[in-house]
């Protein structure tokens, strides 16, 4: 029977196992590094991060294990280094406050744990961006969670957040597109997988008794076997050519060249300190900075900040009390001598030097990289045919909701603040959530245009018109005009008895429905199809869209179409499986 629970010695052997394994992969690591910018090394970031937190932990050994994630939460938010290295703090500090109490910790507390630190982690990055550690760290979470409700033991547990980890970070190429450009996963998730990857050799090691001299001299022990991942995870590239991906950007890609780390020290605060608000704070360092990280605990400010002028941020700063640790890098130079370094190691590697020089390879011009993307779309929809149809559509984010589920203000604040574009398109596809859009874009510093769209057919119609190479002015108007030129209805079924616009309806009737009005109520589905089609085609049309939904039937399905084909033979007919609830087809004439 495995392992049903861990104590503070078990965690301690892992964190120490899990830092010996990122360590000697950091060099690994740092050859991924790539977004958002060249920032340091991210393997040196995470592995100095992780470092600090096992000498707190080494320091402070216990057998609690609400003590010991303690411990290690505080090594790592005092040692943290980097982006990389806050958001692991972060991580581990969520995990540490959700174990407080605990002198061991099942499966399910585990579990809960992991997903306690993500949730911390994603508040205290200001703009969290999807395809990064925090991606890695939370697809790996989630699985924690629902796997440990099968009665998991911790040994299982971490093998399947170790799985769920690696899956991810094959992932972050498809939601990162500079991750893709260059041919390589996330640097930040590769180094949590390498300390997940720790927990579970550790824990491996630990049914046979043999690990906890990991304790005492982790660097002198040999590590435990290695795991074995399925073949399902392999074969995605992962950097294993010469070069480092920084080496594939350009210098002046840098917008905010000063990579700022530093403490707040609020003990040694003047009299006259002003109260510290912690979100004024990050919006005065986004006016003219980027990549930000605050992290308050208790009378320590850990600050963390891409800036053009390090100058305003330290005075900005001095307030609040004594700043301590400083550093500040220029990481043009970083990345100028970077270049100098690879081009003398490489020499020899003729496709190495012609992408560092910016010469063509193969006869074509090497792409070019964006720190930004020039534009973001977000759509709201409901059903995972019609997800997959915005998806497929330049769509870069897929709220779910509709007429019953209306996403919120904040969660379209969220998205517009996950994606990295300069220019932002919301499609809120239904009347009742423009207003929410309006406000978001309102709310966020972010470079945000509503297209009201307010049906699905409407939105698609928008993304049809959206052209990458207009400008974003141009895409607004062409995007808000198709929207005027589809005719778009459903289909659903009557909640109540009632009367509208000389409409009879019945409670049950199929009633079908023409941009915002019922014009047809019918006890049988095909004819409420058949009619409501009738009058939305009144007008002509030369293109007929239909999304089936969860509730359409494949016999009326098939004899609507042939229908549509016997009755206007003239009409180009697409249909595709939407997926949407509550209305079993809808509809849009163009």
């Amino acid at each position: 029977m495995g392992k049903r629970s861990i104590n503070g010695s078990d965690f301690a052997a892992m964190a120490l196992l899990g830092a010996e394994l990122l360590q000697q992969h950091a060099d690994h690591v740092n050859a991924l590094n790539v977004f958002p910018v060249p920032d340091g090394d991210t393997g040196t970031n995470m592995n100095l991060t992780m470092s600090s937190g096992v000498r707190e932990l080494r320091s402070r050994p216990s057998e609690h294990i609400g003590k010991a994630a303690e411990a290690l939460s505080k090594g790592l938010l005092m040692g943290a280094r980097g982006n990389s290295g806050v958001i692991l703090s972060q991580l581990f500090r969520g995990f540490s406050r959700s174990l407080h109490s605990l002198q061991e910790a099942s499966a399910t507390e585990l579990a809960a744990a992991l997903q306690h630190g993500v949730d911390l982690a994603y508040k205290a990055v200001v703009k969290p961006v999807e395809g990064t550690i925090l991606t890695v760290a939370r697809e790996a979470a989630k699985h924690a969670v629902q796997y440990a409700r099968r009665g998991a033991d911790a040994v299982d547990l971490m093998n399947e957040v170790h799985r769920k980890a690696h899956e991810a970070l094959q992932r972050t190429p498809e939601q990162l597109p500079v991750l893709k450009q260059v041919g390589v996963v996330d640097s930040g998730g590769q180094g949590l997988v390498y300390i997940y990857e720790g927990f579970v050799r550790c824990l491996s090691a630990s049914e046979s008794g043999s690990y906890q001299e990991l304790f005492y001299s982790p660097s002198e022990a040999a590590l435990p076997e290695e795991v074995a991942l399925p073949e399902s995870t392999r074969g995605v590239k992962s950097m294993n050519e010469p070069g480092s991906a920084q080496g594939r950007l350009s210098t002046e890609a840098i917008e905010f060249l000063y990579d700022m780390e530093f403490f707040i020290n609020r003990k040694y605060a003047g009299k006259t300190a002003p109260r510290f608000d912690e979100s004024a704070f990050k919006r005065a360092l986004g006016k003219d900075g980027d990549s930000i990280l605050v992290i308050v605990e208790e009378d320590i400010i850990k600050v963390h900040v891409h800036s053009r002028k390090p100058g305003d941020v330290l005075t900005l700063s001095l307030p609040y009390g004594e700043l301590t640790d400083l550093h500040i890098l220029n990481m043009r130079e970083q990345h100028r001598e970077l270049l100098q370094e690879e081009s003398s190691a490489d020499a020899a590697n003729l496709a190495a030097a012609e992408l560092l020089s910016g010469q063509a390879i193969n006869g074509l011009p090497p792409a070019p990289v964006f720190e930004k993307a020039p534009y973001g779309i977000i759509a709201v929809a409901l059903g995972e045919g019609i997800t997959e149809l915005f998806l497929s559509s330049d769509v870069d984010t897929v709220l779910s909701g509709g007429q019953t589920m209306n996403p919120s203000t904040e969660d379209f604040v969220n998205a517009i603040e996950a994606l990295s574009a300069h220019h932002i398109f919301l499609l809120p596809n239904n009347g009742n959530i423009i207003l929410a859009a309006e406000q978001a874009a309102e709310l966020s510093e972010r470079n945000v245009t509503v297209i009201p769209s307010r049906t699905v057919p409407q939105g698609l119609a928008a993304l049809l018109a959206f052209k990458e190479e207009d400008s974003a002015e141009r895409n607004a108007e062409q995007m808000r005009l198709a929207t005027e030129g589809v005719v778009s209805g459903q289909v659903t079924r009557a909640v109540r008895d009632t009367a509208i616009d000389g409409v009879d309806i019945q409670e049950g009737d199929y009633i079908g429905i023409k941009e915002k009005a019922i014009v047809v109520s019918q006890s049988e589905l095909l004819p409420a199809c058949q009619a409501l089609l009738a009058i939305m085609l009144d007008g002509g049309g030369d293109l007929l869209t239909l999304l089936t939904g969860e509730e359409a039937d494949a016999v009326v399905t098939e004899q609507l179409s042939a229908w549509i084909e016997e009755q206007y033979p003239d009409l180009e007919l697409e249909v595709h499986d939407g997926g949407q609830p509550l209305y079993p087809y809808l509809f849009a004439v163009e």
